[in-house]
């Protein structure tokens, strides 16, 4: 009796033309037709027939690689289920036989497919040929309409909508609706990082808000995604152009906003900046012609060196850091945080300090009741020694262990309590350096005087005719910079995108 193994794969549940049930039926009835016993089954649900990579398919390999001496057949209900692959499929087939001894039959075809006969392995050719015809007409016929669904109709077509957005209808009604609550987040993130908010803050604020993405580059790809102005980007079909395309949806931003995102978003590489203490601007201000200003530091007669920003064009910017610096300091002082981002600030402290003062309160009444513990075990030792139960030796041992702890335990709980009360002192003292920007300049250190200038005014900080220019300015602060033009300091041409 010859032993037969069955492969069955198909690619979804429940499809009219390869069910499992149409599958097994077939194959059961030529086992009994022919009189052959099945040895096992193997079955694919949803893959692909474009490749081997399939989780069955693998098991049944090794199950040939061990028992190919007890199989004389592989069984499949018709070839396009083996294998849409015509060349993979064709030295599959010869591998079989060639080292297992195994033939490959098609069920519904009534054929078994010999390598040896040149009639039978030419048909099997023809066939998997047709298979894989059949694959990229099909292929040829989802991507055209994805195509016409995307640009003439505008349908958003992946299952899981964007964040901010939600499925609504069936089929072709089905279209994105907006999610206030998440659009709000969505907006959040797109107005901030125009102005400037670094995104790691942005991260930590729209984790706050609700923010569920997992992903590291979560907000990134939010900023990127096209779906938040109204448009779906389309891959090219044939002589069709891919591109940007209007969609049926409501946009949560304007396409204005969106561009401009892009553009900050996509800023080609910068020139390496060498980082000097003396020129902590060098790279970061720029002349008004647009060039990064580059420094460098010029010998006097009497040998002294003094530090310039230059322009790379000639007869442009050439300007003394002293007097840069001077100008920035004095700009720096002009500007205050609204009231509201102060109460914040004072808030945010006073919560630290207050949870903190909490985490202390603990750990003091831990070590008091430490402290209570050890009081009792010293004073049941001096009343063993005055009852004569135990030695000197014992005593002195063990009163100086337990005296050893209260003292460290006790100076515990000072330093405990001494440091909430010094830690809300100094929030109190210091309170107005947190909010002046001159001051924090002046504090930080060379990487975050850069990255602070940066983010004060989005990386749009020009000179020209001795005074400092910007057509941006951190949200924050627009409303808050109290302008003197006749300081000389900077002049605030507030942007209009």
């Amino acid at each position: 009796m010859k032993k037969v193994i069955r492969y069955l794969r198909f690619s979804r549940l429940g499809q009219s033309n390869g069910s499992i049930e149409a599958q097994q039926l077939c194959t059961d009835q030529w086992i009994t037709f022919n009189n052959a016993e099945l040895v096992d089954t193997f079955i694919d649900i949803g893959k692909s027939a474009r490749t081997f990579d399939r989780p069955d398919f693998i098991r049944l390999q090794k199950f040939i690689l061990k028992h190919y001496q007890k199989v004389d057949y592989l069984l499949v209900d018709q070839l396009d289920r083996f294998s849409r692959n015509a060349g993979e499929a064709l030295t599959t087939v010869k591998d079989l036989q060639s080292s297992y001894g195994i033939q490959v039959v098609s069920a519904t075809e009534g054929i078994t497919f010999d390598y040896d006969t040149p009639g039978s392995f030419f048909r099997a050719g023809l066939q998997f040929l047709l298979a894989e015809e059949d694959n990229i007409n099909r292929s040829i016929k989802i991507r055209k309409g994805l195509y016409t669904a995307k640009v003439q109709e505008g349908r958003h077509l992946h299952r899981t909508p964007p964040f901010g957005y939600r499925k609504n209808g069936i089929g072709k009604k089905s279209h994105l609706v907006i999610h206030e609550d998440e659009a709000k987040i969505v907006r959040f993130i797109y107005e901030n990082y125009l102005h400037g908010m670094p995104l790691y803050v942005i991260k930590k604020e729209v984790h706050d808000m609700g923010f569920n993405r997992k992903s590291n580059m979560a907000v990134e790809n939010i900023l990127r995604n096209p779906v938040y102005a109204g448009l779906l980007k389309v891959e090219p079909f044939k002589e069709f152009p891919g591109g940007l395309f209007p969609g049926i949806h409501e946009p949560l931003i304007d396409k204005e906003t969106w561009r401009a995102i892009q553009s900050k978003i996509n800023k080609p590489i910068k020139e390496r900046v060498i980082l000097d203490e003396e020129l902590p601007l060098r790279g970061v201000l720029k002349c008004h012609c647009g060039n990064p200003l580059t420094g460098a530091p010029s010998r006097s007669k009497t040998g002294r060196y003094f530090y310039y920003y230059k322009c790379r064009l000639s007869k442009h910017n050439n300007i003394s850091a002293i007097k840069a610096h001077e100008q920035l300091l004095a700009t720096l002082s002009l500007m205050r945080l609204p009231e509201q981002i102060i109460n914040e600030i004072i808030k945010h402290c006073q919560a630290h300090i207050n949870k903190g003062l909490r985490s202390n309160r603990l750990k003091i009444i831990t070590q008091q009741e430490l402290v209570f513990e050890i009081e009792k075990k010293l004073s049941a030792v001096e009343e063993k020694w005055i009852m004569n139960e135990i030695s000197k030796d014992s005593f002195e041992k063990w009163y100086s262990e337990y005296s050893n702890k209260l003292n460290s335990l006790r100076e515990s709980i000072e330093k405990l309590k001494y440091q909430v009360d010094k830690a809300i002192n100094i929030l109190e003292q210091n309170l107005d350096l947190l909010v002046d920007m001159k001051h924090i300049y002046k504090q930080a250190a060379l990487l975050q005087k850069r990255e602070l200038i940066r983010m004060i005014f989005d990386d749009n900080l020009y000179y020209e005719n001795g005074i400092y220019k910007t057509p941006t300015l951190i949200s924050a602060l627009q409303h808050h910079f109290l302008f003197r033009k006749e300081g000389g300091y900077l002049l605030y041409e507030k942007s209009g995108i």
